[in-house]
């Protein structure tokens, strides 16, 4: 580029886009660093990435981009209204002749700044019903298994590790993180995700419950704990989660989020743990105070058994009466006996009596007059021999028939026979069993032939072709196999027949 002399009309003329090049290049030339302050408005997120916005105070204004590349590793997020100090070269767009600055980094200008945001985030967050009380989950009460979340190096660890060991017997997993800087928001909410993501029943065991913790600082030294990813990150995981992050005073974004807030880490150790010994004196406490209990409800119970016995009769009034009508039994009992011998004795003198030899002469002649006239008509026969030969000739005949008429009768026998035969299987109980039945009887042996005749719980005997069964009725099917088969109660004792009257009489 050739200086020109005001006054000289020779000059050559520039071109639009070379004058802007030139500027664009003299500006980043002479600003290539610049430190600037002042209030964010106009800001947009375009799609592609780049965050355009413009910086202003009470009395300028200058645009200002971020690229999409160093949108991450701003310290803030570009936020109307928000007071911050900015990083980058002054540069052109010589397509619309305005200059901007190109921004490299970005922090917020001062605690109020910090704040205000925080306030915001903290409405939007609120908004959205991650601060409400019902979607925090109750802390375990004796847990297993303690995740904590923060630097291996610290005094913070080793607080918590130690007031642990004093109250309760568990396993503690630590996940080392930076607690301070950019990478610490980063770190901590992937500590929590890595918790969250551990199964049940695997190699290393899931904790019951984590606890984030952090010393005191200053309100920039605890900024990460106010990123909004991790405030998420808290909200979406399934673990309960303490929050312990510096002193009482201090308060973070996830002291709303997290299930519980501890005002200091040792603080936190004691909320996620309970006192050993304290258990066991509840315990023992709780022991004596049942034994106390049962002691006085055996001696009330025994108090009320004593009053109740002074109201019934003694045992020997009871057996007073049963034992004066045993004696009067056992007293006419000889006497009875006595009298009943007597009366058998008399009752077989009158059987004898009727016992003589006249009666057995009697019949011994009767059998002998009988033989004689058998042996009379024995003789008688003997003289009819014409007479027997001309029934010996019809003999063969009288045979024949005979032989057809009992082959009749046989064959009509066996008819019969076989149809009494068909009858009797039709009738037999048993036949339907070796067809795939079953005859069902009660408890009493009588058989059931309708299903009113049961009701639920009924015990009945299932009688198959090859042995029998014992059931109970009930409304959704058999009884489960493991349970043992339920007898059903014995059938009540057959009456004995009574003896047949004699004349013995009563012996009392």
């Amino acid at each position: 580029m050739t200086d020109l002399a005001p006054n000289d009309s020779n000059a050559p003329p520039y071109s639009v886009s070379e004058l802007a090049f030139a500027l664009k290049r003299t500006l980043e030339d002479r600003y290539g660093f610049v430190r600037l302050r002042g209030e964010l408005s106009k800001v947009t997120h375009h799609s592609n990435g780049h965050v355009y916005l413009t910086i202003k105070d009470d009395k300028a204004a200058i645009d200002g981009v971020v690229w999409k590349g160093n949108v991450r590793s701003l310290g803030v997020r570009p936020e109307h209204g928000l007071e911050v100090i900015v990083t980058g070269k002054i540069t052109t767009y010589p397509a619309g002749s305005r200059y901007q600055i190109v921004i490299d980094s970005m922090e917020a200008a001062g605690v109020g700044a910090l704040l205000a945001q925080l306030e915001r985030l903290k409405a939007k967050l609120a908004a959205e019903g991650l601060f409400a009380p019902e979607r925090k989950r109750p802390l375990p009460t004796m847990p297993a298994v303690v995740g904590v979340i923060t630097s291996p190096t610290g005094a913070v660890i080793r607080d918590i590790l130690h007031r642990i060991r004093d109250r309760w017997p568990c396993q503690v997993l630590v996940w080392p993180c930076v607690v301070q800087g950019d990478a610490a928001a980063g770190q901590v909410s992937a500590a929590i995700r890595g918790f969250n993501a551990i199964q049940p029943g695997g190699p290393v065991p899931r904790p019951d419950i984590l606890i984030v913790a952090r010393g005191g600082g200053s309100v920039e030294d605890l900024w990460a704990f106010n990123d909004e990813s991790l405030a998420r990150t808290v909200a979406e995981g399934t673990i309960p989660l303490i929050s312990a992050v510096g002193h009482e005073t201090d308060t973070t974004l996830i002291d709303f989020v997290s299930d519980r807030r501890a005002p200091t880490p040792t603080a936190a150790a004691e909320m996620a743990t309970p006192v050993l010994a304290e258990l066991r004196a509840l315990i023992s406490d709780f022991d004596r105070r049942l034994n106390r209990c049962g002691a006085r409800t055996i001696e009330e119970r025994r108090s009320r058994l004593l009053g109740a016995a002074r109201g019934l009769p003694r045992p020997n009034d009871l057996l007073a009466l049963a034992q004066q009508r045993f004696d009067i039994a056992s007293g006419r009992l000889d006497a009875a006996l006595h009298r009943n011998t007597t009366v058998h004795a008399q009752d077989l003198l009158k059987v004898t009596a009727r016992l003589t030899p006249d009666a057995l002469r009697r019949q011994h002649a009767a059998k002998a007059d009988r033989l004689a006239d058998l042996g009379a008509r024995l003789n008688a026969c003997g003289t009819r021999a014409p007479e027997r030969a001309r029934t010996h000739a019809r003999l063969p005949v009288l045979w024949e028939r005979l032989r057809s008429a009992g082959a009749r009768r046989l064959t009509r026998a066996e008819d019969q026979l076989a149809n009494l035969d068909k009858l009797r299987q039709s009738l037999n109980p048993r036949r339907p069993m070796e067809l795939g039945f079953a005859l069902v009887r009660k408890a009493d042996g009588t058989i059931v032939r309708t299903s009113a005749a049961l009701a639920l719980g009924d015990h009945v005997s299932l009688q198959f072709a090859d042995g029998e069964r014992e059931a109970v009725i009930g409304d959704e099917g058999p009884a489960p196999s493991s349970a043992p088969p339920v007898r059903p109660p014995p059938a009540p004792p057959r009456p004995k027949p009574v003896p047949p009257k004699t004349d013995q009489g009563d012996l009392f």
